[in-house]
């Protein structure tokens, strides 16, 4: 193998690719970035057996060719060059690189050596604008479980009907479920658990990405693949069944608070700080307005190591008074990602699930399991 490329490119590819370069692994290849030539372009290519990103880039072809070498070094190597072009050439089981006066050689792994990169042939192929897609994941993917006690947690159920993706995600204490946009509709029902490490990289990719995102899954549905704009990822799935979530969303409540965003947000945050040695609880009440004017929603913590806090905000509530008690992270986390001005918390007793939902959208709702305290 023998090309040139820019070091920027070389740089931006291997940042790209190294998020899936395997950290702790029986298989010392999976260490390392494939570089192969592609029509005419370069390949970068990198993989943890559960999922690879593979990135392309312009080069001088003169010699078609493929060889692995450490992805840490490489990167660091030139992360380090100067602006301009980097010439490489792969002799025997070396490659060669040369930048303005650097030189340098790297011992690397034949690429027959590396793992084969999964490819969905046959599968269904559906598109999403990238957009929609990144908010969707950015609502959901907080909310999967961090400990493998139960695997499919650890992932999005994802489903796609009619013209309609359905992200969802639990970890036994929250439920986030979020309806985003296909760009046609589709044939057939299909349902996947994808892990969720694998749309967070995805999610990473998707701020650049202009153009319509391909999504496919194979016909066994043990894998999928994101085809964005010289990048594809390819993730393993989760095998299992997913949690009848629906049947956990609430259909009635006997209260309705609607509240700015930010505001809620804030005074959250402030309660936080005194709910941290108190098992993060945050209290809410809710008090409807007296007369013709506003209702409010307290939200207060206490610890007795740190003190107490009791903050109010303006609130339209309606039905009841109530009062419920929440995880402080878990509501922080489901009000720093909806960016609508107000939300709507609905809440039943103070022994019930409470519902959030942003105000004017109908594409998001997130249920928190409340905490038992003595009010």
């Amino acid at each position: 193998m023998k090309v040139s490329c820019l070091q920027e490119n070389l740089s931006k590819g291997l940042s790209i690719v190294g998020r899936a370069v395997a950290t702790r692994t029986t298989l010392p290849i999976t260490n390392n970035v494939l570089i192969a030539t592609e029509q005419s372009r370069l390949r970068l290519t990198a993989t943890n057996l559960e999922i690879a990103i593979s990135c392309w880039i312009g080069a001088m072809v003169e010699e078609e060719g493929a060889i692995t070498v450490p992805a840490r070094v490489l990167s660091e190597f030139i992360n380090s060059l100067p602006s301009g072009k980097i010439d490489l050439d792969v002799a025997r089981q070396s490659l060669e690189l040369r930048c303005a006066r650097v030189e340098a050689r790297m011992s690397g792994i034949d690429a027959e050596d590396f793992p084969p990169i999964p490819k969905v042939g046959d599968g269904k192929t559906y598109q999403i604008d990238p957009e929609a897609l990144r908010a969707a994941i950015n609502q959901v993917v907080f909310a999967t479980a961090s400990e493998d006690t139960r695997p499919v947690l650890t992932g999005v159920s994802a489903e796609l009907e009619g013209e309609t993706l359905t992200l969802a995600a639990a970890d036994g204490f929250r439920l986030a479920v979020h309806r985003a946009q296909l760009a046609s509709a589709v044939e057939e029902r299909a349902e996947i658990i994808i892990p969720s490490r694998s749309l967070s990289e995805l999610n990473r990719l998707l701020a650049d990405q202009k153009d319509l995102i391909d999504m496919a899954i194979n016909p066994g549905k043990s894998q999928v693949l994101f085809r964005l704009k010289d990048i594809e990822i390819v993730s393993q799935l989760l095998q299992g069944a997913f949690p009848n979530y629906r049947q956990l969303i609430p259909q009635s409540s006997t209260t309705q608070s609607t509240v700015s965003t930010p505001e809620f947000l804030r005074a959250t945050r402030t309660a936080s700080i005194f709910a941290r040695d108190g098992n993060g609880i945050v209290r809410l009440q809710m008090t409807p307005a007296a007369g013709s004017g506003m209702g409010s929603m307290n939200i207060s913590a206490r610890s007795e190591q740190v003190g107490d806090n009791v903050g109010e905000i303006d609130a339209q509530v309606e039905g009841e008074a109530a009062k419920i008690a929440f995880n402080g992270k878990y509501l922080m986390d489901v009000l720093g990602v909806i960016h609508e001005g107000q939300v709507t918390l609905e809440t039943t007793t103070p022994s019930s699930p409470g519902v959030i939902r942003p105000v004017g959208s109908d594409t998001y709702v997130h249920i928190i399991m409340p905490m038992f305290v003595q009010w």
